[in-house]
C-alpha cells in the first residue's frame, strides 16, 4: 500500500506544475524590466488574472496549450522591451 496521500501529483502533473511556475517567475522577472510603473502594474494584473483564471485547469493538453500561449506572450514582451531599449539608445 502506498504511503502517498491521494492528492499527490503524478510525475507528469509535477513536471507541468514546475513548468507553469517557471513561466510565472519568468513573466514577473521580465515585467520588472518595463520602465513605466503604471504599465508594470497593468501587466502584473493581467498575468495574475490569467494564471488565477486557469488555476484549476487539470486537462494536460489544455495546460500545455496555456503554457505555449504564455511563452509566446513572454517572447513578445521581451521583444518589445528590446526594441524600446534600442529605440531609446538612438534618441
Amino acid at each position: 500500500m502506498s504511503k502517498l496521500p491521494k492528492s499527490a501529483l503524478s510525475l507528469k502533473q509535477f513536471m507541468l506544475r514546475q513548468e507553469v511556475l517557471k513561466l510565472y517567475r519568468d513573466i514577473f522577472r521580465t515585467i520588472r524590466q518595463v520602465p513605466d510603473k503604471h504599465s508594470q502594474m497593468e501587466l502584473k494584473a493581467w498575468a495574475r488574472y490569467d494564471f488565477e483564471t486557469n488555476r484549476q485547469q487539470s486537462d494536460e493538453v489544455a495546460i500545455k496549450m496555456l503554457i505555449q500561449h504564455g511563452r509566446r506572450s513572454l517572447t513578445e514582451l521581451k521583444t518589445s522591451l528590446q526594441l524600446s531599449a534600442v529605440n531609446g539608445e538612438k534618441k
